[in-house]
């Protein structure tokens, strides 16, 4: 690493050098991926938004969760295609704080939002008559506002942290900015913003991850006791949500360590797979896992649809 304080405004991504023998390769097939995730996502929001009989709790969490997505895939997406199209490696310091703090943003609200989808089915299931009492579609909202905010205060710190630092380098190794991209690089000891990013981090993971698994153990129990086959039905639900959230989480975990693994040399492939596997595939499946899946909102989705389609064949 430079030891020398650094007077350059920009980085150097070093996943984008990685990925320029393929870039036209690569660039089709994530503009193929943004495009499904944006059409998949936004049919979807649409949908819960015009049909009043999908304004409920359930399916305001699933628009909230295309949203999350939306979001998160637009915060690096359309510029990594952009700079494999044109062959650009480089983003200035500016662009590199403001994506780590999208990119960081997104990983706290897509977990926050799984999160109180797990509680939702959870009261839903488990307490079925106070269910209606207890989550009221404002309640819900006000679930997503205050998890949005509780997560725009901590990243915005993380922001004020990380931009006062003195940068000794400049090559980053992947192919968007994060936190800890930033603090690899500063020229100072910096253990107060690395334990707050730690503690802060550890803690909200930790109390995530312990109401889903509660809820999603008491959801299932419930279910073996009603009858084998409501046991199994939920099993094979809960599977495939718990899936697709590990292979979030495990994207967002390693880019949480990697910079801590020091003594591990990974070559920088694993660390564009894994982090595209994170950030790209869980946005690309939520359509499908939550919309799809879900009777109801599978049905209007065909009604809807089909009468796109009939639209088209007319016009």
């Amino acid at each position: 690493m430079e030891t020398v304080p650094n007077a350059s405004t920009s980085f150097i991504l070093l996943g984008l050098q990685e990925m320029e023998h393929y870039k036209y390769l690569y660039c089709a097939f994530l503009l193929v991926t943004y495009l499904l995730i944006l059409s998949f996502s936004l049919f979807i929001v649409f949908v819960v938004f015009v049909n009043e009989s999908l304004h409920c709790p359930m399916y305001t969490l699933i628009a909230n969760l295309m949203l999350t997505g939306i979001f998160g895939v637009s915060c690096f997406l359309p510029k990594l295609i952009l700079d494999l199209f044109f062959s650009s490696k480089v983003i200035s310091r500016a662009a590199c704080l403001i994506q780590s703090f999208c990119v960081t943003l997104f990983a706290y609200c897509e977990i926050s939002t799984f999160t109180i989808m797990a509680y939702d089915t959870y009261l839903a299931v488990c307490h079925p008559l106070r269910y209606a009492a207890i989550m009221t579609n404002r309640t819900a909202l006000r679930l997503i506002a205050g998890s949005l905010i509780f997560s725009l205060v901590i990243v915005a710190l993380l922001l004020f942290l990380s931009a006062r630092l003195p940068l000794c380098g400049s090559h980053i190794n992947n192919f968007f900015c994060d936190y800890m991209s930033i603090f690899i690089l500063s020229c100072v000891s910096n253990p107060l913003t690395k334990l707050y990013g730690t503690i802060v981090f550890t803690a909200y993971l930790t109390g995530t991850m312990m109401t889903i698994a509660y809820s999603y153990l008491r959801i299932l129990l419930v279910c073996l006791k009603v009858s084998r086959n409501a046991g199994k039905k939920a099993i094979h639900t809960l599977v495939t949500h718990v899936l697709n959230f590990s292979i979030f989480l495990i994207g967002t975990l390693f880019i949480f360590i990697r910079y801590r693994l020091e003594n591990i040399n990974l070559p920088l492939v694993f660390h564009i797979l894994l982090s595209i596997a994170g950030l790209v595939f869980p946005p690309l499946l939520n359509p499908l896992i939550y919309g799809i899946r879900t009777k109801a909102l599978r049905v209007r989705v065909i009604s809807h649809l089909q009468k796109t389609i009939v639209k088209i064949l007319i016009g």
